[in-house]
């Protein structure tokens, strides 16, 4: 009864974050992307066998072909499907696809390649975004095993938690001066580090349950540090 009036207190207060993670059973194998047969190159109508490389060229005209629609954001990134991502090694792995596909190379192509380097640059950046950040790298790794995460779904919290996460935002609602501040964004960090170890973890151990339950509570402390973002702006 009392998890059940602290959850109405949160979504009055807005701090109920949006789009929590519900109980869902998973299945890992259930959202694998196989690869699929080259289609025919748009340009020259080659069909050379699955492309070389990073497969965004036709290896007989090397015409810019259309985004891969069964490749995620790993294998694009060319990370291994893991929650340990060597952030360095992305970083450099998306300096280098951008140097081939972005739009300002394919000024003088024809609108087609013009058109599919919009599009690939697009998706390497939201790739890069989603694997940077340990949040948003252990939802989409969720999603690839098969788990939903339906919006305006709430999951299970034990009140304990949802305490601490009122109590913090009382605190932070109440800091006045640099140093209060710079003493909440400590307090958040070292939260969210601990949950992002554990998170890790769990993936190891594939516990998908425990790593949704984590995720959910980073959650909370993504939506605490981007009220203190928008506190630290000067009115």
């Amino acid at each position: 009864m009392w998890c059940g009036r602290t959850r109405a207190l949160l979504r009055v207060s807005g701090l109920w974050p949006t789009g929590v993670l519900g109980r869902r059973p998973l299945n890992c194998s259930a959202a694998s992307l196989a690869g699929s047969n080259s289609p025919r190159c748009w340009n020259c109508g080659g069909l050379g066998g699955p492309l070389r490389g990073d497969r965004f060229f036709c290896p007989q005209c090397r015409a810019l072909q259309p985004p891969d629609p069964t490749r995620d954001y790993f294998s694009l990134m060319d990370c291994n499907r893991s929650f340990r991502v060597d952030t360095a090694k992305l970083q450099h792995r998306y300096q280098q696809l951008q140097r081939l596909i972005h739009p300002d190379f394919f000024s003088q192509r024809s609108q087609t390649e013009k058109d599919f380097s919009e599009k690939h640059s697009t998706l390497v950046n939201d790739a890069y975004q989603t694997l940077l950040a340990p949040l948003s790298r252990g939802l989409y790794l969720l999603k690839l095993c098969g788990v939903e995460i339906p919006e305006g779904t709430d999951y299970e919290m034990d009140s304990q938690f949802l305490m601490e996460i009122m109590e913090i935002n009382e605190k932070l609602a109440e800091a006045q001066g640099e140093t209060a501040m710079k003493e909440m964004e400590s307090i958040v960090r070292a939260k969210q580090k601990e949950l992002t170890d554990n998170v890790s973890r769990a993936f190891e151990r594939d516990d998908f349950e425990k790593a949704k339950e984590l995720l959910t509570k980073m959650r909370y402390f993504s939506n605490v540090e981007e009220k203190i973002k928008l506190k630290k702006i000067p009115l």
